[in-house]
């Protein structure tokens, strides 16, 4: 019996926050918004970043963009994330987007800086190499939906609230929702979302292809974790080499004419003949067996 339960402790690892900075000792005590926690047992390869910030609702200050980047620059190289799944420890909200109140202590000069540090953190999100999905369990406006959209795939409980709103404040979105929204829903109705500053409940935005899943919420208001959850444990045996070319190709497809995606398609695909992955795929088929990848 205690075998099983040391077993069960050791299925998840405790979440691991950032080094604190020594800068400032106030900075090192208070609670780190960003917080980082690798699965174990049947789960692992699923690695879950854990956005923290209660009393601001999730929103994109300096201290928690800049831990969120340091989160991924120290994950990016980790080849055992096979799935990087984005949640929020704050029941009823994603991420409210930017932190208003933060950017009104701001010079103009300020906020240009800003801006482009959040436009540099979406991309960075939009670039990692392994899978990653937002569980969306509550409201995702203006960079808050902007962060989801720099995922690969959104799972949203149907209760959550979500839009680009930020023609109702007078600016517009400046981190990346200009673009990634109309490549994700088409021209004419990014324009109307974004023109209109219009809010979407999960189910809408699942009719609209904005998300992939919508699922009712529960009491614990972690309908959208559980779903995504779900969805990683489905990428994780499928071979991760593979996974990973196969998102350079897409990404990088999207981006060009369809002959040179072909193209690109061509060059990912070549990288991926040599891999053991493959010769595994192969053998597994043959001998009517389940494959084991192991990433090489």
């Amino acid at each position: 019996m205690q075998r099983v339960l040391t077993r069960a402790l050791r299925l998840t690892r405790p979440w691991r926050p950032l080094p604190a900075r020594s800068c400032a000792s106030a900075a090192a005590a208070r609670d780190p918004e960003i917080q980082v926690r690798a699965l174990e047992g049947p789960d692992k390869g699923i690695t879950e970043i854990l956005m923290n910030r209660p009393h601001a609702r999730n929103a994109l200050g300096n201290v928690f963009v800049s831990e969120l980047l340091e989160a991924l620059a120290r994950l990016r190289d980790d080849r055992q994330v096979r799935v990087l799944l984005f949640r929020s420890g704050v029941k009823g909200v994603f991420c409210a987007g930017a932190d208003l109140k933060e950017r009104e202590q701001m010079s103009e000069a300020e906020v240009g800086v800003f801006v482009q540090r959040l436009r540099g953190l979406m991309n960075e999100i939009a670039a990692f190499p392994a899978p990653t999905i937002a569980a969306m369990d509550g409201y995702a406006l203006g960079g808050g939906l902007e962060l989801a959209l720099a995922c690969d795939l959104r799972v949203a409980a149907s209760s959550a609230v979500m839009g680009l709103i930020e023609t109702t404040r007078g600016l517009l979105p400046g981190a990346g929702g200009t673009q990634r929204l109309p490549r994700c829903l088409g021209v004419a109705l990014a324009k109307e979302l974004i023109f209109t500053g219009r809010r979407l409940s999960g189910t809408q935005a699942q009719a609209l292809g904005l998300v992939n899943h919508a699922v009712a919420q529960n009491e614990e208001g972690n309908a959208a974790y559980h779903r995504a959850r779900e969805l990683a444990q489905e990428i994780l045996p499928q071979a991760p080499i593979a996974v990973r070319l196969g998102k350079v190709a897409i990404d990088r497809g999207m981006e060009v004419d369809i002959a040179s995606g072909m193209a690109i398609e061509g060059m990912c695909y070549a990288q991926n003949i040599p891999t053991q992955d493959r010769l595994e795929g192969m053998a597994a088929f043959r001998e009517k067996r389940p494959p084991r990848f192991v990433g090489k």
